[in-house]
């Protein structure tokens, strides 16, 4: 998974929570000031991004400056399915060689 596709299925679960089309996001727009999100919809879009990205979130582990911006929001993403990946016995999209 690349920002890329992190960013398109955020737009894809804004457009759903928010029930407007939401295009063209970047790296500096601000998820509650400048999309206006609120807690609800906050969680609405990460439930909406589990289903999507098999995204999984540990709710201890969740950081408000995480969902400051796209980016901010993008790396928490992309940090999340690194360690999934880590935990599956993957690491950076390579499998572990099996023990002889």
């Amino acid at each position: 998974m690349d920002r890329q596709n992190v960013v398109a299925a955020l737009e894809n679960a804004l457009t759903h929570v928010l029930e407007r089309p939401v295009t063209g996001l970047h790296g500096d727009i601000r998820l509650f000031d400048d999309l206006h999100l609120d807690s609800t919809t906050m969680l609405e879009m990460l439930m909406a991004l589990e289903d999507s990205l098999g995204l999984v979130v540990d709710p201890e582990e969740l950081d408000a400056d995480d969902f400051v911006s796209v980016d901010t929001f993008t790396d928490f993403v992309l940090a999340s399915n690194v360690t999934s990946d880590v935990t599956s016995g993957v690491t950076s999209g390579i499998p572990e060689q099996a023990a002889v």
